[in-house]
């Protein structure tokens, strides 16, 4: 993949569906999800993850390992994404007790790095800041978990992500998802540069900040590249880029399924660009195994995780 003008991967890709899965995203099923201890606890305490939420591929292997992502302030989203399984929708109001009930299935699971997600909420005048923060606090007063949180653009309200921030989390992510030429297609009511500039303002509050790309969505290898160096001239500290697999034949189909070796070559670009830690492989999401970056930052290693197996 050298990025030269001849290489068929830096053209605009045919408007066309890629076909048939390939091998390396073949996920095998090992059994009833239901069954697992984390998904009784989450019925137990009436929470929601965005690994069943978002049809995660990984959910059978980081439930099975005792992990979750939670999704707080409801299952309805207020955007219309084309790549996302999240329904979309008017949501109800914002469960008070959930900060509660998030931070006691963390100290019940024993997890060591909890990664609290969200909908969108572009219904609240903060856009569900505050319950965010309000979750940050109840896990850290209940356990010794570190805390990522992967928010929303909060409609570009800088007050609101200040109070985010002030709550302290190990690790602030914001995905920006895909190229900025698709964003009509892909993400309609987000802005790229308004995703750049929330990150851009928590690197300069000092946080650990985090994004995310998905790949298969009719970008070209020179956009993925732009897309990196854009993160990082934002201040993005961690990088993660994944396969797309549309949820249902509704969603926005894939236009290309990237090789193992692909993501390879594409995370040791984006890491000469000067992250501290990449993942890239196909089946890599952007909370999967979320403490491994810290782990890197604490063994001053930047380094490539993932494979072509689950990333």
């Amino acid at each position: 993949m050298s990025g030269q003008p001849d290489n068929p991967t830096t053209r605009q890709p045919i408007n066309k569906r890629a076909g048939i899965r390939p091998p390396w995203l073949k996920i095998r099923v090992p059994g009833d999800l239901s069954q697992l201890p984390v998904a009784k606890l989450m019925n137990d305490l009436a929470l929601n993850t965005v690994c069943q939420e978002a049809r995660c591929p990984n959910i059978f292997e980081c439930w099975g390992a005792g992990t979750a992502t939670f999704m707080v302030l409801g299952e309805i989203c207020t955007r219309r994404c084309t790549f996302c399984a999240v329904s979309r929708g008017t949501p109800g109001v914002a469960d008070a007790d959930e900060p509660r009930r998030v931070a006691e299935a963390v100290e019940r699971m024993g997890v060591r790095h909890a990664v609290i997600t969200m909908v969108n909420r572009d219904d609240m005048s903060d856009g569900g800041a505050e319950h965010i923060a309000c979750t940050v606090a109840a896990v850290r007063e209940r356990t010794g978990a570190a805390v990522e949180v992967l928010i929303s653009d909060l409609e570009g309200n800088r007050d609101a992500l200040q109070v985010v921030i002030d709550a302290k989390p190990e690790v602030l992510a914001h995905n920006i998802e895909t190229v900025p030429r698709l964003y009509a297609q892909v993400r309609p009511i987000a802005i790229y540069k308004r995703s750049l500039m929330l990150l851009r303002w928590a690197h300069e509050a000092g946080m650990l900040t985090k994004s995310s790309l998905m790949l298969g969505l009719g970008e070209t290898e020179d956009e993925i590249l732009q897309v990196a160096r854009d993160l990082r001239a934002a201040g993005v500290d961690i990088f993660t880029m994944g396969q797309y697999l549309a949820p249902t034949e509704r969603h926005h189909p894939v236009r290309r399924y990237y090789t193992p070796d692909e993501f390879a070559e594409l995370g040791r670009q984006a890491l000469q660009l000067g992250f501290q830690h990449v993942e890239s492989a196909p089946l890599v999401r952007s909370s999967y195994m979320a403490h491994r970056a810290l782990e890197s930052k604490a063994h001053a290693a930047s380094d490539i995780r993932g494979s072509g197996e689950s990333g």
